[in-house]
């Protein structure tokens, strides 16, 4: 092969390997991300902590996996990393008494949760460094009711959430967090530890009839915090028309004056139609639609930062069904 010959072929091969990595690979400004989104979970997340017939069970996390690998979207899936000390972030949220309770008394339920914190730490640092635009934590159990009661509230030990903001604020310097949170149920631990904060401002949709009585419209946050928790009571038979007219009339104007630094998603799924503890009618279109609203939110306001929880979801072939359309969307994202 002479020299002219071998130049071509190099540079012909040089375009080849080039195609094939923007073919797997998508920009975002300046940044190239090899995934949108990674789905951060680990095998802790199938032991049963709770009786055999509770509706908070492995299964949840388990049904998900599957449904990932059907549709060909396990390659997005990661284990989380369980070297990190977590202890500091969790104390920023709950009392080291809450915390020294679970891990006498319940210590299998506890290393679960802590696990969960570890995926949200990690999935932060992977969208800061922007090795990933957005992400989805797999975890179990749920957390937008934990006080510091030194026990499970509503089946919740640690509030993964809202140890995420803290994390964002201090560890980042990001202040103003945007927490949505679009499960049946009202998160109200999260609503609890930020409702004097300007600087969290937190948006749920739930039916305050239910599980933990609270979430009352009149509740928007005190002192400087006044007008930075917004509550939106939804009735039995809400379909994916009614919640996304609440998202796209109230929640992106909210949002619009907020501008946020970073959107955290406490994604229950016992929304979702023939939930066993919800009565709402939402269905997987209807999530999908809401995945699209708070992503263009996030697209104007913060780059695109998205954080996804897993927390309520008890049916599980429809958590399953739903939890995987939430990811698909946060993966389609196009600039």
């Amino acid at each position: 092969m002479n020299k002219r010959k071998f130049l071509k072929f190099s540079f012909q091969f040089f375009f080849v390997l080039l195609f094939k990595f923007f073919s797997t690979t998508r920009a975002f400004g300046d940044f190239l991300y090899k995934n949108n989104t990674i789905v951060f979970t680990h095998p802790i997340f199938l032991k049963k902590i709770f009786s055999e017939d509770h509706p908070e069970k492995p299964e949840r996390v388990k049904h998900v996996l599957q449904e990932l690998k059907k549709r060909k979207m396990d390659h997005l899936v990661k284990k989380i990393n369980l070297s990190q000390e977590v202890d500091f972030w969790i104390n920023q949220i709950h009392s080291k008494k809450h915390m020294e309770s679970l891990k006498k008394k319940f210590s299998l339920a506890e290393r679960l949760s802590s696990t969960a914190v570890r995926g949200c730490i990690e999935a932060v640092d992977q969208i800061m460094s922007k090795q990933i635009l957005n992400a989805f934590c797999l975890s179990r159990p749920p957390g937008h009711h934990a006080l510091n009661t030194g026990k499970d509230e509503g089946f919740c030990f640690y509030n993964h959430v809202a140890i995420a903001a803290k994390y964002i604020q201090q560890k980042y310097n990001k202040k103003k967090i945007l927490i949505i949170d679009w499960d049946y149920h009202h998160g109200n631990s999260t609503e609890f530890f930020f409702y004097s904060d300007p600087d969290v401002f937190c948006f749920s949709t739930h039916n305050l009839e239910a599980y933990p009585g609270t979430g009352f419209p009149e509740r928007t946050g005190s002192g400087k915090g006044k007008g930075f928790n917004l509550n939106i009571h939804l009735p039995c038979n809400t379909n994916d028309q009614d919640i996304l007219r609440i998202y796209k009339d109230v929640l992106v104007k909210k949002a619009d004056s907020f501008k946020p630094d970073f959107i955290l998603i406490s994604a229950g799924f016992d929304s979702r139609e023939e939930d066993l503890l919800g009565c709402f009618k939402i269905t997987d279109s209807g999530f999908e639609k809401l995945t699209e609203v708070v992503m263009n939110i996030a697209n104007i306001h913060c780059e695109g930062r998205i954080l996804s929880i897993l927390e309520g979801g008890y049916n599980v072939e429809g958590n399953s069904s739903a939890t995987t359309s939430h990811i698909k969307i946060l993966n389609n994202f196009n600039k």
